[in-house]
């Protein structure tokens, strides 16, 4: 199995980055500006990127107020279906660290590099909207490719 791995330090209190990455709100100011569901454990969460349908569907497995978030893929592109994608939140003197890791894939396929770079690409822009700057959630966000 194959996973990708960030880290990013943050200056925003741990309650706040968990808010951010465990409510529907908090998640349409980084990743995608449509989502919808229920930010509960056992509840699914839809995200959309463009089209009329969820472009992937998550199951939440896990919430640690202010520690942890934890999502499997429940349906979305065939190679996340079964990933399980983790957001480990910890305190520094300096920071907050959040280690983001999208664990699980079959293999390494093309697809995983491109979605490593655009979860970069989100991990930063996790960081800008908890640090005053912009979030530039879909559609909003940089395109690396034709893939987005």
């Amino acid at each position: 199995m194959a996973d990708i791995r960030h880290r990013v330090g943050i200056t925003a209190s741990p309650a706040r980055v968990y808010q951010t990455l465990s409510t529907i709100d908090g998640l349409k100011g980084w990743w995608t500006r449509t989502v919808d569901g229920e930010p509960n454990v056992g509840g699914t969460l839809r995200f959309y990127f463009g089209r009329p349908e969820p472009s992937a569907t998550m199951e939440i497995t896990e919430l640690v107020p202010d520690r942890r978030v934890a999502w499997k893929c429940v349906t979305g592109p065939e190679e996340w279906v079964s990933t399980t994608l983790t957001f480990d939140i910890s305190e520094t003197p300096q920071e907050t660290v959040v280690m983001f890791t999208h664990a699980d894939w079959r293999e390494p396929v093309e697809f995983m590099h491109h979605c490593s770079t655009k979860w970069g690409y989100f991990m930063l822009a996790l960081k800008s909207q908890l640090e005053g700057g912009p979030g530039t959630p879909y559609p909003d966000d940089a395109k690396i490719s034709t893939w987005g």
